[in-house]
């Protein structure tokens, strides 16, 4: 299996030990295709079944995943786009970053492309113009919130999955004064995961998902308004229940209190998944954000994370299309569920995940409304950044150290410094 360094260590003759992929019934679409991506830790999914799957139909055409470091992605992307080098597809971050990609001439429109009808408008929000015109990626891979719990200590305590409010912070009372475990796993010595994890976790059944999320990039809405304060309320009750010093417990510092069972329910990111399917010897499962009343609307942050697109100059495009028309096909969606737990396709098909972590997270669609975290579209791009604010009055808020009335007026007043629907 090809890693970042041997495929560049081979350049020469990487054709001779490229990943082939194929296309059935693309005689005029054949050619060779290097795939861009940060994703380093899919190159093995991407050779074992991914590939496998793609080469039963299409035979012309030759395919290189070329995975970057990261945290190194995006300079060594630009860098490669500039001198023209750059793979033939590009591997889509979320929102501005493609965003700018595109303005810059550097990934194709894909307004014709056919597979894009496959996706409903909040999942080709993160890689769509200002003015919802233009698409540039086709969405891939989202992630979704909610909460993971121990099942062996919630079968120790005769507790059950929370539905509401009132019935999550009497879970969390029970464990409190009768076990040893703490209740919530999680730290707020890294911030983003108090904003994250926390506030667009549960906010959305406050802020009623894409219509309070659309009314703030409206103007329409404030972050003063009565959904935002009582989200940073309910954080603030959180602190009763977290675990010892846990103002200096850092993001993998939670992660380890619940994978060595010390602590009873982790608000999660699906992405844990995966470490915890790992590292965990008990049986865990997951329930969303709960709603204040039983019967109530709810809503899930289902944020898109992973897009693909194609290089503007691309010599190979019309192959380039054909791979991602096959990527917006059930049968993509389902392997890529199946082989990456906790990173969700995006596309209306109705697929089959094996992993019942995996599974319950994505049956939450069926029932709740999906919306993306409300600060990364448009209103992070100025100064101050309202993502950045948003990890420090979250993480002050849990501490203790700021109200939730004074975290609403300092995010507030951060839009209001740079952007005109808010001013």
């Amino acid at each position: 299996m090809l890693n970042a360094h041997s495929i560049l260590s081979v350049s020469k003759c990487a054709l001779a030990t490229a990943v082939v992929l194929s296309s059935a019934g693309m005689v005029n679409a054949a050619g060779t295709l290097s795939i861009e991506s940060w994703r380093s830790d899919d190159a093995n999914i991407w050779s074992d079944v991914i590939i496998p799957a793609f080469n039963k139909s299409h035979p012309d055409t030759k395919v290189f995943f070329s995975p970057t470091p990261p945290t190194q992605y995006n300079s060594a992307l630009q860098a490669k786009l500039q001198a023209g080098t750059a793979g033939d597809l590009i591997t889509c971050r979320p929102f501005d970053t493609s965003l700018t990609l595109y303005q810059n001439g550097y990934l194709d429109n894909l307004n014709d492309l056919k597979g894009l009808s496959e996706f409903s408008g909040v999942a080709k929000s993160a890689w769509v113009t200002d003015d919802g015109q233009d698409q540039f990626c086709l969405p891939m891979a989202s992630v979704i919130h909610g909460f993971i719990y121990n099942k062996e200590i919630f079968k120790e305590l005769n507790l059950s999955a929370p539905k509401t409010r009132d019935e999550f912070f009497k879970v969390l009372d029970t464990i409190k004064s009768e076990s040893r475990y703490a209740p919530l796993a999680m730290g707020t010595a890294d911030q983003w995961e108090t904003a994250t994890m926390g506030f667009q976790n549960i906010g959305p059944n406050y802020w009623k998902g894409e219509t309070g999320r659309k009314a703030l990039l409206d103007g329409k809405a404030k972050l003063t308004d009565k959904p935002y304060v009582d989200t940073w309320k309910e954080l603030a009750k959180w602190k009763p229940y977290l675990g010892h010093g846990f103002e200096a417990q850092k993001y993998s510092d939670s992660q380890n209190l619940f994978t060595l069972g010390r602590s009873a329910i982790y608000p999660a990111g699906s992405w844990d998944i995966q470490t915890f399917n790992n590292q965990a010897d008990f049986e865990f499962g997951a329930f969303p954000p709960p709603v204040a009343k039983a019967g109530d609307a709810c809503y899930i942050s289902d944020h898109t994370d992973i897009g693909i697109g194609i290089n503007a100059n691309s010599k190979n495009k019309a192959a380039a299309r054909e791979l991602l028309n096959w990527m917006a096909s059930q049968e993509f969606a389902e392997l890529f569920a199946n082989a990456v737990p906790g990173f969700f396709p995006l596309s209306n098909h109705k697929i089959a995940i094996k992993d019942p972590v995996a599974q319950e997270f994505i049956s939450w669609r069926d029932n709740c409304e999906s919306t993306i975290r409300n600060s990364y579209q448009i209103l992070s791009r100025g100064t101050p950044n309202l993502e950045n604010q948003l990890w420090n009055v979250s993480a002050q808020v849990i501490n203790g150290t700021m109200t939730p009335e004074a975290a609403a007026q300092e995010t507030q007043k951060g839009l209001e410094q740079w952007y005109a629907p808010q001013q």
